[in-house]
C-alpha cells in the first residue's frame, strides 16, 4: 500500500511544520557513479561517523491517523492543545448484524467508467443492491491492501512531505498500551478464580466482559488517555523486554521492545518481522470448505454470477467466526442466502441438503431453517492452520538467542479479538510470559498512531532491516579492483559500481541519526548529479552488482552554471549527501553547497 509499512498506518500532521536542524558530520567517503552524472570523493574513505539530529518541536494543530487494513479501515485524530483526548471516526453507514462496527470494511467501488464511487459499508451495500446484470459492469474490490504495496500514497502535497509520518503498527500498539490502567487490560495469564473456575473459563469470561465494555463505549467516539504512564508500565524496570504481536486481517507482525527508564522511551531490540497469517486465512479456509461440499467450480461460478449473495454469505460467516470459542460445545449456524440454495438447485439439479449428505465433510450438517450447522470441531479446523502458523511464528522469535527474558506478550489488532487465537497463544506461551490484551484491542493501533504523531520521539532506537548505501566511483587500484570495473574518464582511472555503505543490516540507529558525506563532480562542467541508493540483506556486499543488491531509490540534482575563475581547484564543486535514519522512512538529501540547491527523497526504511 504505497509507502505504508506490511500492514501499515499513516499519521498526518496538519499545520505549519518547522524545519529540523542538523548537526553536520565530517565528510568521510567516496563519491557516486552514474555514467556522465557521476561524482568523485572530496576526502578518502573513512569509518562512517554518525551524528544525531537535534530534535525541535514541530508546530501543528491536529494529528490524524489513518489505519488502512486488509479487512477494515478507520481513522482517529487528536488536537495538539488537548492531546489526552483521542477522537475516533463517527459511525459509518451500514454495518453487520452481530459484528462490532468499530471500523468500515476496506471495500472500494468504482463506476463502470472506472471513477471512484464509494468506500466501506457504503460501497459494499450499494454494490449489493445493484441488479446482477448491472453489477457486472461495476468494479468492486475488497481485502486488497496487500496488492498495492508499490503504489504511491497521495495523502500529502509533494511540497510538504514532512506532514506524513509512517507509524509501525507494533510501535503504535506499544505507545498506547503504556498509557492503559490495569482495568483496561485483559491478563490471559490470570490464575483460576476462587470459585473454582478453570483458567480457560476465566479467559472466556474476561473476553465476554471486554466485549460488553466495548459495546457500551461504542456510543462514545472520544477516548481519554493517561497523561503519564499506566499502572502496568509503572511496574516495568529499565531493560524489561516485551513482544507486541499485531494480529491483523492480512498479516501478523512481531516486534521486540525494551523499556528505557527514566525517560520511558522505547528501543527496538529486534527488528519487526511479519507473515501472511492474518484472519483472512480463516475466511479462505471457509471458502475451501464450501468447495469441498458443493464443488470448487460451483463456488467460483456462484461468486461470479451472484456477487451480492456471496457478500451476504461472507457477512454471515464473519459474525459466526467472531463467536467461535475454543470450549464452545454447541454448533454454529451460518445462514445460506436463498439465492445460493436456488442457484445450486438450478446449477446441479439437486438441493444443498443432498450435497451435504454426499460430501466427505462430517462436521457440517444441514439445518431445516436454511443454515449450515457447523460443529465446534468444524470451526476449530478452520482456525487451526492460521493459528498454528501464528504460534510457530512467535515461537521462532522466542528461540532467537538475542531475544531472551521476555516479560509480556501483547496481543493487538483485529484478529486478537478472537477467543480461539487468545487461547492458543496463552496455552503456548503463558508459562514463559504474561499474555496481555487491551480491552479495545481492535482500536489499540489506531489510538497509538495518534499518540505517535503527537510525539514521534517516543521510539528512540530502531534496527536497520537492510544494508543501505550508494553506488560510487572510486580511484582504481591495481590488484584490488577487477579489470572489468575499470572506467577511464578524462585521463583518470576509476573503479565503478562500488557499494558505499551508509548503514549495515541489523545496526541500531537512533531517531534522527544522520550520516553526511561530501563529493565533487567527477567531470569538469558537469551539470547533473544522479545518486542511486542501493540496499542488500547482507553486510558483506562490495559492489552494487553483487547478488542480492537492488536499487531502492534515486535522487537527481541539477547543477546551475557558475561564473568561476580558471584553475582546477576553483572548478571543484562540493556536493553534500546525507541519509537520515531512525524514522520509519530513510530520508535522503543532496545539496549543492555553492548554491544551497537541495533535492530530497524518502525510502521505506523498515520494509524488506
Amino acid at each position: 500500500m504505497s509507502t505504508f509499512l506490511d500492514p501499515g498506518m499513516h499519521t498526518l500532521q496538519i499545520g505549519t511544520n518547522g524545519e529540523s536542524s542538523q548537526t553536520p558530520s565530517p565528510p568521510s567517503s567516496p563519491g557516486m557513479h552514474n555514467e556522465s552524472c557521476s561524482i568523485a570523493p572530496l576526502t578518502p574513505s573513512q569509518s562512517p561517523r554518525n551524528d544525531a539530529r537535534a530534535q525541535r518541536p514541530t508546530s501543528f494543530s491536529v494529528v490524524v491517523a489513518i489505519d488502512f487494513g486488509t479487512t477494515s479501515s478507520g481513522y482517529a485524530f487528536s488536537f495538539s492543545n488537548d492531546p489526552e483526548a483521542i477522537h475516533m471516526m463517527r459511525k459509518w453507514e451500514g454495518g453487520d448484524p452481530g459484528v462490532a462496527n468499530q471500523k468500515t470494511p476496506t471495500s472500494l467501488l468504482l463506476t463502470p467508467e472506472g471513477a471512484f464511487h464509494s468506500f466501506g459499508y457504503t460501497a459494499r451495500d450499494y454494490y449489493h443492491d445493484l441488479d446482477p446484470e448491472e453489477a457486472r459492469d461495476w468494479l468492486y474490490f475488497e481485502k486488497f491492501k496487500m496488492k498495492i504495496h508499490s503504489t504511491s500514497a497521495g495523502l500529502v502535497s509533494p511540497a510538504n512531505p514532512e506532514q506524513l509520518l509512517i507509524a509501525l503498527e507494533p510501535e503504535a500498539a506499544s505507545i498506547y498500551c503504556r498509557k492503559l490502567r490495569l482495568n483496561q487490560l485483559i491478563d490471559l495469564s490470570c490464575k483460576p478464580l476462587a470459585n473454582g473456575l478453570a483458567p480457560e473459563l476465566s479467559i472466556d469470561s474476561s473476553f465476554r466482559q471486554a466485549r460488553e465494555q466495548l459495546r457500551r463505549s461504542r456510543h462514545s467516539r472520544t477516548f481519554l488517555v493517561e497523561s503519564g504512564v499506566g499502572e502496568l508500565w509503572s511496574e516495568m524496570q529499565a531493560g524489561d523486554r516485551y513482544i507486541v504481536a499485531d494480529c491483523g486481517g492480512g498479516t501478523v507482525d512481531l516486534t521486540v521492545h525494551q523499556i528505557e527508564q527514566p525517560q520511558g522511551t522505547l528501543k527496538e531490540l529486534y527488528k519487526a518481522s511479519g507473515g501472511p497469517y492474518g484472519a483472512v486465512g480463516v475466511d479462505l479456509a471457509f471458502e475451501t470448505l464450501l468447495g469441498q461440499i458443493f464443488g470448487e467450480d460451483f463456488i467460483a461460478t456462484f461468486k461470479a454470477k451472484r456477487p451480492a449473495a456471496w457478500v451476504d454469505l461472507t457477512i454471515a460467516f464473519e459474525a459466526r467466526k467472531r463467536a467461535a470459542a475454543p470450549f464452545r460445545s454447541n454448533p454454529l449456524n451460518v445462514s445460506l442466502p436463498f439465492s445460493f440454495i436456488d442457484f445450486y438447485r438450478r446449477h446441479r439439479g439437486q438441493n444443498v441438503e443432498t450435497a451435504l449428505k454426499r460430501s466427505s465433510v462430517n462436521f457440517v450438517k444441514w439445518s431445516s431453517q436454511g443454515m449450515l450447522r457447523m460443529s465446534s470441531e468444524a470451526m476449530n479446523d478452520l482456525f487451526q492452520p492460521t493459528v498454528s502458523q501464528i504460534i510457530r511464528h512467535i515461537d521462532d522469535l522466542l528461540k532467537k538467542p538475542d531475544v531472551k527474558g521476555i516479560k509480556f506478550l501483547f496481543l493487538v489488532g483485529g484478529f486478537a479479538e478472537s477467543a480461539m487465537l487468545q487461547h492458543a497463544v496463552q496455552s503456548a506461551f503463558g508459562s514463559l510470559c504474561r499474555v496481555i490484551i487491551p480491552q479495545d484491542v481492535g482500536l489499540t493501533i489506531l489510538k497509538g498512531a495518534v499518540l505517535f504523531g503527537l510525539d514521534p520521539t517516543i521510539v528512540r532506537v530502531r534496527r536497520s532491516p537492510l544494508t543501505y548505501g550508494v553506488g560510487v566511483l572510486n580511484k582504481f587500484v591495481e590488484g584490488k579492483h577487477p579489470k572489468e570495473k575499470l572506467l577511464v574518464k578524462e585521463g583518470k582511472n576509476w573503479c565503478t559500481d562500488i557499494f558505499e555503505k551508509f548503514v549495515s543490516v541489523d545496526q541500531s540507529v537512533a531517531l534522527g541519526e544522520v550520516v553526511q558525506r561530501s563529493y565533487c563532480p567527477a567531470r569538469v562542467g558537469q551539470r547533473k548529479i544522479i545518486i542511486n541508493i542501493y540496499c542488500c540483506a547482507t553486510d558483506d556486499v562490495v559492489y552494487i552488482t553483487d547478488p542480492g543488491v537492488r536499487k531502492c531509490g534515486t535522487i537527481s540534482l541539477e547543477l546551475d552554471e557558475l561564473d568561476e575563475p580558471s584553475g582546477p581547484k576553483s572548478r571543484r564543486r562540493e556536493i553534500r549527501a546525507s541519509m537520515q535514519f531512525g524514522d520509519t522512512e530513510l530520508k535522503v538529501a543532496a545539496m549543492d553547497v555553492r548554491t544551497s540547491k537541495t533535492v530530497r527523497a524518502a525510502i521505506d526504511f523498515l520494509s524488506n
